[in-house]
């Protein structure tokens, strides 16, 4: 049986609309796989969403089935109030053509966020105009909608560029108001990767805990204890872990980043998918 939301479709909305204050505080939900929605000032930025059932389709018929284990939180064609939304790399569940050609054709006015170096990928993936997307590189930002977007390198398994050196996996520092949010995309920690986080000053942070596995036959991850002592040397105030519950064969336990985190007294925080978390819970 599927793991169910703990709200979906018209439940999430209307969550959603009810928590949307003008305060300085912000809400985020998570969406399933590496997913989240930020919410602050009426506006929205959505995280490397894969709102869709295409990768079990694709890979139905072969050795490498893609058994989904969480039920869809959300039609994407439904968030229709989206200002900026994300795709940290290539991969199918950051770049989802059945999630993201929805999205577009609802937000006609939204900006889509991508490294620079898979300009042309995108392009022909989602059937849009090349100039269309806003590219990042290591040490390149944007702002949209009050969002400060900073692009920074992801190793996923390692540091890869395109001919011009601009890099193909990129995480994304996000600062708006008086917060920041990295959300990491698909990672491991490579060197250096700590030196240049920690000058961020980051709230909260969105890492991935499925690690790696040569049988998965598939990029790897950090793992739950990597994640939570990444979380710890780059000073993040809170982590929330993600990239699990979502494909059989491709996911982990949250259990050893939940020991990891307690061992070093780094904050965390365990969402289900379609929960709200609130940055009140930072002061409290």
């Amino acid at each position: 049986m599927l793991i169910q939301p703990v709200l979906s479709g018209d439940a999430l909305l209307a969550d959603m609309e009810r928590a949307n204050s003008r305060d300085n505080n912000f809400r985020l939900w998570w969406l399933g796989q590496s997913g989240f929605l930020v919410q602050w000032q009426g506006r929205h930025l959505l995280l490397d969403p894969y709102l869709s059932d295409s990768l079990t389709a694709k890979y139905a018929s072969t050795d490498k089935p893609h058994v989904r284990m969480t039920e869809r939180a959300i039609d994407p064609a439904r968030l229709n109030f989206v200002d900026v939304m994300t795709s940290s790399h290539n991969h199918t569940d950051h770049l989802d053509g059945e999630t993201l050609t929805p999205l577009l054709a609802a937000n006609p006015r939204a900006v889509l966020v991508i490294p620079e170096a898979n300009r042309g990928f995108v392009a022909d993936r989602l059937h849009i105009d090349p100039a269309m997307p806003v590219g990042l590189d290591d040490g390149l930002s944007v702002d949209i909608a009050g969002f400060h977007i900073s692009g920074v390198p992801a190793a996923h398994d390692e540091l890869e560029r395109d001919e011009q050196g601009r890099h193909k996996f990129l995480g994304f520092v996000v600062r708006f108001g008086s917060w920041t949010i990295y959300h990491s995309g698909d990672t491991l920690r490579y060197d250096g990767m700590a030196d240049k986080l920690r000058p961020f000053g980051i709230d909260l942070a969105l890492l991935p805990i499925n690690g790696r596995a040569p049988e998965r036959r598939v990029p790897g991850n950090l793992s739950g204890r990597e994640a939570a002592q990444l979380a710890h040397d780059i000073g993040a105030k809170l982590v929330i872990p993600c990239h699990y519950e979502m494909f059989e064969f491709n996911t982990a336990s949250p259990n050893e980043f939940v020991a990891e985190a307690a061992k070093l007294s780094q904050p965390y925080r365990l969402l289900r998918c379609g929960e709200r978390w609130d940055s009140r819970e930072l002061a409290s």
